[in-house]
């Protein structure tokens, strides 16, 4: 039986500050901090692709509580395996839409 891996969309840049609560428990704020080279990295290899218009060149980052209850920050890949079949998925269902309408 072939195992089959789960590929994730996101890349794991490392942990992030704790969470500053305020005094009803509520969360207010969360801070990550990246190296200079992370910096580049992120510019270089995770930002989404401009179009024509100009849109684009984003970076997503996603902050979030690791299983054991460490604060996280993990960074979309637009290049990813995953990330290219779920666009290529939207791309398919778009186009199937589109060839449904009514009039």
């Amino acid at each position: 039986m072939s195992e089959q891996k789960k590929q994730y969309e996101s890349v794991l840049c490392g942990w992030a500050d704790e969470p500053s609560f305020n005094d009803n428990g509520e969360l207010m704020s969360w801070t990550f901090r990246l190296k200079d080279n992370e910096l580049k990295d992120i510019l270089d290899q995770y930002l989404t692709k401009r179009d024509e218009e100009g849109r684009g060149g984003n970076a997503r980052f996603k902050l979030f509580m690791s299983k054991n209850g460490k604060p996280c920050l993990s960074i979309w890949d637009p290049n990813s395996a995953a990330a290219q079949e779920r666009q290529n998925t939207q791309a398919k269902d778009g186009a199937a839409k589109a060839d449904d309408l009514p009039f």
